[in-house]
């Protein structure tokens, strides 16, 4: 992929209105370069990374995204935003223990196809307030979707909110270490958590098959190896 020379000339040069139509270019670039690198690589990948997949340099960067977490929240505004979606539908349907699957299915979905969402969910941003705002947003809804699931008599009392935050950073991890050898192995995690999560004889989907020892060992090896573009 061919990249640009970083655009951001000296005031001199520029009237104010084709400096901040520069900036938003540089801005947009760098957007769709971490979007790429985040959903394929996960959110080890540098800032310098993300610079130069931009066609831009360290210091435009720095000028349009102050800090990781700031990039980060901008970056997974549209997911976090489909997250709190996600969970008012689940409020929003009827049966309640449908509802509950539903929503976990689809969160670890999301993780599944996105690796930087994945890491997302999995982590903390304290600076990344709109991201947190709406990760505390889902979150309260979420107690409601355990609290109906809970009523109907399909879900264990015991459930909490705090097992949804294992789920997801378990899900990372499978999600992390399978993409290439066994892209639908989370499927089989969350079938079989679902199951664990269930009172006796509630009704369940069918269990996605387990991957193949092959699978399961060349996902182990990729464990070892240092991931592409990682580091600080």
């Amino acid at each position: 992929m061919s990249r640009s020379a970083d655009p951001d000339p000296p005031d001199d040069q520029q009237s104010e209105a084709g400096l901040r139509a520069d900036a938003e270019r540089n801005r947009v670039r760098i957007l769709a370069a971490a979007r790429r690198l985040f959903a394929g690589q996960g959110l080890g990948v540098s800032m310098a990374c993300v610079a130069r997949e931009a066609g831009v340099g360290k210091a435009t960067l720095s000028r349009r995204f102050a800090s990781r977490e700031e990039l980060i929240n901008a970056v997974f505004a549209d997911r976090m935003d489909a997250y709190a979606a996600a969970t008012a539908r689940a409020l929003a349907d009827p049966d309640p223990w449908r509802g509950f699957t539903g929503f976990i299915e689809t969160v670890c979905a999301m993780q599944a196809a996105d690796r930087g969402f994945a890491d997302v969910l999995a982590r903390s941003f304290p600076s990344a307030k709109a991201l947190e705002a709406r990760r505390a947003e889902a979150y309260e809804g979420f107690l409601e979707i355990i609290a109906r699931a809970q009523a109907g008599g399909h879900l264990r009392d015991d459930f909490t909110a705090e097992d949804l935050v294992i789920l997801l950073m378990a899900n990372a991890g499978v999600v992390a270490a399978t993409a290439e050898a066994a892209p639908d192995a989370w499927r089989r995690l969350v079938g079989q958590m679902l199951r664990a999560y269930a009172t006796p004889g509630t009704p369940l989907p069918p269990l996605t098959p387990p991957p193949s020892g092959t699978a399961v060992y060349r996902a182990m090896l990729r464990i070892s190896r240092p991931a592409p573009g990682s580091g600080t």
